[in-house]
């Protein structure tokens, strides 16, 4: 059947039944996963395959892990080859530079048989919380792949429904959280089932031909908007550098450069002027490098379409070999925080081309303070971690928002204080907004947060922050937000030179978490001072801010003193 041969109305049927079998994938791995990284703050991306291998629906939770299953999955069955795959199947993947991540971040692949026939694939990804890793949580000084855990290149787990326990003890007898580890893994599975179930169901309800036809119409159809969405889009090259912190005690920063060029209906991304790959954890896969500039490309294009492949058909990556974002065997990549800094510098460099459509600089950042060790109430090892929000960037037509995770994050969620505070000794005791952390603009960037943790037990903790060095960038005339910052209790109010820290914590002490705001849009003495005023009642800024940064006096009584204003603004 030619895919011209489907009724429109049936192909939006097939869409829609795709989007929604992803969509319960995702309620099934909430439901049954082990840990609060994949319930709680939904660190996983799940996806559906034709047979081709073309994404033709997916629920991400991580917004990095946009389309990011793809590369994995080209690998798993280049690994084992098509026609070793059988009904019943199950293969783990985390081997980095195939699997589009860390070694944490799995990938667990399910071929999907009607029929005998093999028609698609469901793929999921979750960070699990230790695979045999050096160190508990995360390892922040790794020099090579092998000190990051066990590595599984495409490994069946389940053989035509058989689980392989041998593969099942090897995991087992390999991290420090079995029940946890084994319990995710499972958690995935079962995920995979139920897209399984709903594909099969799929073609046994309308057929092979009608399901494939109304594939290939959804594809084509997702080409064609995004081809057309990038024509309409200025052509030029742009070039943008920013910079990762990089490893503790190391006072060389980690270059991020990226090229943007669009060229009538084509994008490419360039990331070769970055640093070479390092003996550090902070080498980005290039599946993941691929995803970054995906994600930049669906929010310019096609950000209210449910994503397909067609959608990254106008995209190209160039990155050399050996590149920190095209890193070779046995380059460490544990902490992936530069591909999280990258999203920005892509829309950095669009912004010269197109600043009405971009908006200024994010925190930049995800703040992520993990706590591990022993749990005192209960004897056994705990990995509890938690992201922090940002502030956004304004726009030319808004402020940006407060205490948002990063863009390459959006659907995903910090863990409650009241889940934190059980799962871990540790107490929250202050959480509020920066004041003063978005960047001063007519329209301003959106503010950061604080966050005090204090330890009740002696715990170890760590904190991966990978943008405390430097800045980020205001857009036509506003200017850089705050940065990211953690600062150490109780013994001296002492600012860490580098985000990443690894430490005993014992009862009483404290550290704070305090995340960056956006960057503001336009001159700051161009916005109107009835809205800085505002602020200043809602404490989101100073009123020495006001005065310093937008020309506005405001009095001890929160009035506006319009002369002594208009005054500094002339």
């Amino acid at each position: 059947m030619k895919n011209s041969d489907v009724d429109p109305a049936t192909v939006e049927v097939i869409r829609n039944y795709l989007t929604s079998a992803a969509s319960e994938m995702q309620r099934t791995l909430i439901r049954t996963a082990y840990n609060t990284i994949v319930y709680e703050i939904k660190d996983f991306g799940l996806s559906l395959y034709d047979s081709d291998l073309n994404l033709v629906a997916d629920s991400p939770g991580l917004t990095l892990f946009l389309g990011a299953n793809d590369y994995s999955l080209k690998k798993g069955v280049e690994h084992i080859g098509e026609e070793n795959f059988e009904d019943g199947d199950v293969v783990i993947m985390n081997y980095p530079y195939w699997s589009s991540g860390h070694t944490l971040d799995v990938c667990v692949i399910m071929p999907i048989f009607v029929a005998d026939e093999l028609r698609g694939y469901a793929v999921s990804r979750a960070h699990l919380l230790d695979i045999g890793q050096k160190d508990p949580g995360y390892v922040l000084d790794s020099t090579d792949v092998h000190q990051e855990g066990l590595l599984f290149p495409g490994t069946k787990l389940y053989k035509a429904g058989e689980l392989d326990e041998e593969i099942r003890d090897l995991l087992r007898f390999n991290t420090r959280v079995p029940d946890k580890v084994i319990g995710d893994i499972n958690a995935q599975i079962a995920a995979l089932r139920t897209g399984k179930e709903r594909f099969v169901d799929l073609y046994e309800k309308y057929g092979a031909d009608t399901v494939e036809a109304s594939i290939d119409r959804i594809l084509s159809y997702g080409e064609e908007n995004a081809h057309n969405a990038v024509e309409e889009l200025p052509d030029g090259t742009w070039n943008a550098v920013d910079y990762a912190d990089g490893a503790i005690d190391d006072d060389d920063l980690l270059r991020i450069e990226t090229t943007v060029t669009i060229d009538g209906d084509e994008m490419t991304v360039d990331f070769s002027g970055s640093s070479d790959q390092v003996e550090a954890p902070f080498n980005v896969p290039i599946g993941m490098t691929q995803t970054v500039a995906r994600l930049c490309l669906k929010t310019i294009t096609t950000p209210d379409e449910e994503s397909n492949a067609g959608h990254y058909a106008p995209l190209n990556v160039e990155v050399p070999e050996d590149n920190l974002y095209n890193p070779s065997y046995p380059a460490p990549t544990f902490a992936v925080w530069p591909a999280m800094l990258a999203v920005d510098v892509i829309y950095k460099a669009l912004a010269q081309g197109m600043p009405d459509r971009i908006p200024a600089s994010s925190g930049g950042d995800i703040l992520s303070i993990t706590v591990f060790g022993e749990n005192p109430k209960t004897g056994k090892q705990i990995v509890e971690a938690t992201n922090q929000g940002v502030g956004w960037g304004a726009t030319q037509d808004h402020d940006g928002g407060s205490a948002l995770m990063h863009i390459s994050e959006t659907m995903v969620q910090n863990i409650p204080i009241e889940v934190l505070e059980n799962k871990a000794p540790v107490v929250i005791d202050r959480l509020e907004l920066r004041q003063d952390s978005g960047g001063p603009g007519r329209n301003r960037g959106g503010l950061g947060i604080r966050r005090d943790f204090r330890f009740t037990h002696e715990i170890g903790a760590l904190s991966i922050i990978q943008k405390t060095e430097t800045a980020g960038w205001g857009l036509e005339g506003g200017e850089a937000n705050s940065k990211n910052a953690v600062v150490l209790y109780p013994d001296t109010e002492q600012e860490l030179s580098t985000g990443m820290m690894r430490k005993t914590f014992q009862p009483g002490e404290s550290l704070s978490n305090r995340s960056a705001g956006g960057g503001g849009y336009g001159d700051p003495y161009e916005r109107d001072p009835e809205r800085v005023l505002e602020d200043v009642i809602d404490e989101y800024v100073s009123r020495e801010s006001a005065r310093e940064d937008y020309g506005v006096v405001v009095t001890e009584d929160l009035e506006i003193d319009w002369e002594a204003t208009e005054s500094l603004r002339d």
